[in-house]
């Protein structure tokens, strides 16, 4: 029977012109059970050709879901965390989801933070949603969260860059993981001969300047080298790490060797090393000529500074990707009781990338 053309599609309808049924076609719109790609195709052009709409109302009924999940943002987005958020949406896209969107910017030397990560969750399970993904977390955030774990899945995305071993083995950064960006930058510059390597540390309020620097003290101490780090930064931009480099330049009126006490540089993403080279170029000092410097997240720009920087990839759009996946497989496998999405998954892998911003160090 022809469709009415003043009535509205239905699955039904979808199903009759993609010559599979309507329950395969319900198992595509709601992300749940397999559906082969060329079915999924077929479906795909059906709905665009009727102009079908699921009813989300009805799906939500049938499986006490809603569709929907919170991402929770906690500070200012950098390259970082746009990156994860885009592989957080891309993916949500692809298992038909809708993302809830919060972004938190506040002070963090201040209490008012706990209260607005609260307000937000509060929010997110009244709206309500299915699981939540904090998708940049500050130390003591996780006692925030405990509310919602016992409601929904919950993927906490502050310790999950990680360094694959062998046989499972921990990285040679310590005890997690989330250290080995750090541990592997600092490790290059050693293996180039540095001794006198400095760190440039992210604001102390993210968990991700905490475990870098973490895994640049693992390195050093590992080498018998003595840590020194510059700490101190209020975010992740290039002002900071050009605030970092006026502590170790002195007045920088002449161009002397003597003058740096160190001969290369970790810095805890690219935006600060971008900002400690600025500062020391406009006293006479160039990388990697009088010192080498490593920064984190090969952002685009990183290959086109003078000099290209030496970076540690991180691959964040894989690791929204994977997040969204992992979040996604609790809430369709029916975790009655909530709980946490958190178990064991696939690592993600920080890859060096060597550029002209480190060299080996000069032997006289």
């Amino acid at each position: 029977m022809a469709r009415s053309s003043s009535s509205r599609p239905s699955m039904a309808d979808v199903g009759r012109l993609a010559e599979v049924s309507a329950q395969t076609v319900s198992r595509y719109c709601s992300g749940t059970g397999y559906v082969g790609e060329a079915t999924g195709a077929r479906i795909a052009a059906a709905i665009q050709e009727l102009g079908y709409v699921p009813n989300r109302a009805a799906g939500t009924l049938r499986a006490g879901r809603t569709g929907t999940l919170g991402v929770l943002t906690i500070g200012e987005l950098n390259y970082g965390s746009a990156q994860i958020l885009t592989g957080l949406s891309r993916t949500a896209r692809e298992l038909h989801q809708t993302l809830m969107i919060a972004e938190i910017d506040t002070d963090f030397e201040a209490t008012g933070w706990r209260d607005e990560v609260r307000r937000t969750i509060d929010h997110f399970l009244s709206a309500p949603v299915d699981g939540i993904v904090v998708s940049t977390a500050i130390p003591g955030v996780d006692a925030e969260l405990d509310r919602a774990r016992s409601r929904v899945p919950v993927v906490n995305l502050s310790r999950r860059l990680t360094r694959a071993q062998a046989e499972g083995s921990p990285p040679p950064g310590g005890d997690g993981a989330p250290s080995a960006v750090g541990f592997e930058a600092t490790r290059h510059l050693i293996d180039l001969g540095h001794e006198r390597i400095l760190h440039v540390a992210g604001p102390r309020t993210r968990n991700e300047a905490r475990d870098r620097e973490a895994g640049y003290r693992d390195a050093m101490e590992q080498a018998g080298l003595v840590p020194r780090v510059l700490s101190g930064a209020a975010d992740w931009w290039a002002w900071s790490g050009a605030a970092a480099a006026g502590q170790v330049t002195g007045d920088g009126t002449t161009k002397d060797s003597a003058h740096l006490d160190f001969t290369a540089v970790f810095a805890a993403n690219d935006e600060l090393a971008l900002g400690f080279m600025s500062a020391l170029r406009t006293r006479g000092f160039e990388a990697p000529q009088d010192y080498s410097i490593v920064g984190v997240d090969d952002m685009p720009a990183a290959a086109y500074l003078q000099p290209p920087l030496t970076t540690m990839r991180i691959d964040f759009l894989a690791v929204g990707e994977q997040a969204l996946r992992r979040l996604h497989h609790v809430i369709t496998a029916g975790n009655e009781d909530g709980g946490d999405g958190e178990g064991p998954a696939s690592p993600i892998l920080p890859e060096l990338v060597a550029r002209a911003s480190t060299a080996p160090l000069p032997r006289h």
